[in-house]
């Protein structure tokens, strides 16, 4: 059966069947194409958008994998494109980020590893740095990694922890007592010291019951003692002038040795004191007429003979006073 075509005009049916391949090859590489750009955007990768390709450098990458976003303040920007070991062989990991947006890139920037939700899943937060200087194409972001929620957990528990570890030692420590107490010996002493304190507080009251009564006794001795305090104190302020002089004095005093040569006077004095002991010295060794007096008791023995013979003088001028005085009238 003919179609409507081949009806019409037969002469037209070889040029449609030349056509056709073409149609097909146009038909599939229009699919390849759309298969491409879906695929890409289904990655979070527009093909007709351009991109520029950073690099980040990790110890560790916690889990991220390919296609992974990258975000600028929550906002994604881009995705993980490769991820592979630093040719250096250090066990590095090299991130290639690709970012399709335009948006200045300062040079000291932080590509941070971080975990985008509950499930664990990771993201990169790019994290702007105030540099002047902008990253371009093939740049090396400096890195960071958020920590994990097990690391977060384990910081947050450690505390409480240390706490609870500290609370069951202070609860061993309080059964320790508790068992301590329990203890028959323990409970004679406790009882011991409890008598004890009793016995305290009954000395306590019988010293305050003394001190009461002491105070009724001394009480007239009391008032006359507070009464010459008082007296004193008046005396203090009627004659504060008077101290003030006094105290005036002093600092006079005090200011004219300050300005007194107390040095000099002091070396003259021990100049002095020299000399002095010199002078003994030379006593003490017989020299001068001190000197011989002291060593020499000859002179000592002449007086001491001349003494006598004067005694013994006056004696005999008393028994005999006409013997030496002689009165004559005519």
């Amino acid at each position: 059966m003919l179609n409507v075509n081949q009806r019409i005009n037969p002469k037209i049916q070889p040029k449609v069947k030349a056509k056709r391949p073409y149609l097909v090859a146009l038909s599939f590489i229009a699919a390849l194409l759309l298969f491409v750009w879906g695929f890409n955007f289904l990655k979070g990768k527009d093909v007709f958008k351009k991109e520029r390709l950073f690099y980040a450098r990790y110890a560790q990458v916690s889990g991220l994998v390919k296609a992974n976003p990258v975000v600028i303040n929550g906002l994604r920007i881009g995705q993980v494109s490769n991820l592979y070991f630093d040719p250096a062989m250090n066990g590095n990991i090299i991130v290639e980020l690709s970012i399709n947006t335009d948006f200045p890139v300062p040079a000291n920037s932080v590509a941070r590893i971080f975990s985008s939700d509950l499930m664990g899943s990771k993201a990169i937060d790019l994290q702007l740095g105030n540099a002047f200087e902008k990253l371009e194409s093939g740049d090396t972001l400096m890195s960071s990694i958020e920590a994990s929620l097990m690391e977060e957990v384990n910081a947050q528990v450690a505390p409480i922890k240390n706490k609870a570890e500290g609370l069951l030692s202070s609860v061993d420590s309080v059964v320790v007592v508790l068992q301590t107490i329990l203890n028959e010996n323990a409970k004679e002493n406790i009882m011991s010291s409890l008598q004890n304190i009793s016995n305290t507080f009954k000395n306590l009251e019988n010293t305050t019951a003394n001190i009461d009564s002491m105070v009724v006794d001394e009480r007239n001795r009391i008032a006359a003692i507070l009464y010459n305090v008082d007296m004193i104190t008046q005396n203090l302020e009627e004659n504060t002038k008077e101290i003030d002089r006094i105290i005036g004095n002093v600092a006079t005093f005090s200011d004219s040795l300050a300005v007194a040569d107390v040095a000099g006077s002091m070396r003259e004095a021990q100049a002095a004191l020299a000399e002095i002991n010199l002078l003994v010295a030379s006593i003490n060794q017989g020299q001068g007429t001190m000197g011989m007096l002291m060593q020499d008791d000859s002179l000592y023995l002449e007086l001491q003979h001349s003494a006598d013979a004067l005694n013994k003088l006056l004696e005999d001028i008393k028994a005999n006073p006409k013997r030496y005085v002689k009165f004559s009238l005519f």
